[in-house]
């Protein structure tokens, strides 16, 4: 894909981002890794509503500026983790939604059996310790997650999540959204009933079988 492509990619995504209220102000960042192994990024202090294909930043994995004028963003270390963590991950989504949000605020990971789709989509979605944003601390926090989870809530922050492309990245983050506002409105009821492990080593055997999607049952037991 040429680079004008991607860079329409990921405005397409922070237009999204934006419009859904997963962002706000000048909050998040999203990237691309490049077929060269350089890394697309959005530039430091820009609403993802307004950004525009000209501000994007081509970047190292070191976050020495190849291409462009201006900053990337602050959090770049945080992608340049994951992206050294995992050759398989291309795009990578860091967002504040309103509901995922709270709950890493409230310092509750996502991480019980309870919805088929996260279940074979994710696993589960952990909760990284605290870190001060924009800093290396940020990074070491996530390390110990990156290399099994795609989506990750960063405690008091936001959400992180990757994927093979920048597109499942965005997808991953809208049902990690979709999670928690729902298991908000579950947990005004009482709480959610979880899956049985019974249940839930049935669904992966549907899962592998009907959509040759194979569910790592440890992501969800340990």
């Amino acid at each position: 894909m040429e680079l004008l492509a991607h860079k329409q990619n990921l405005i397409k995504v922070c237009r999204k981002l934006a419009e859904h209220g997963f962002v706000a102000a000048t909050d998040g960042n999203v990237s691309i890794r490049l077929d060269d192994g350089t890394i697309l990024v959005t530039p430091s202090g820009r609403s993802k509503a307004d950004v525009d294909e000209d501000e994007l930043i081509v970047v190292g994995l070191d976050g020495r500026v190849v291409a462009g004028i201006g900053r990337s963003s602050t959090e770049f270390g945080m992608h340049s983790l994951i992206y050294q963590k995992r050759p398989d991950i291309r795009g990578i989504v860091h967002a504040h939604p309103v509901h995922a949000t709270a709950f890493a605020a409230a310092r509750i990971a996502l991480d019980k059996p309870i919805f088929p789709e996260v279940i074979v989509a994710l696993g589960k979605i952990p909760l990284a310790s605290y870190s001060t944003p924009s800093t290396a601390e940020v990074s070491e926090a996530i390390e110990p997650l990156v290399e099994e989870f795609d989506a990750i809530l960063l405690a008091n922050h936001g959400v992180v999540t990757c994927g093979s492309t920048l597109d499942e990245a965005y997808d991953k983050m809208e049902k990690v959204e979709h999670t928690a506002a729902i298991n908000f409105i579950v947990m005004q009821m009482g709480g959610a009933k979880e899956l049985t492990k019974e249940e839930v080593q049935r669904l992966a055997s549907i899962s592998e079988r009907s959509y040759g999607k194979k569910v790592d049952l440890k992501k969800i037991y340990g």
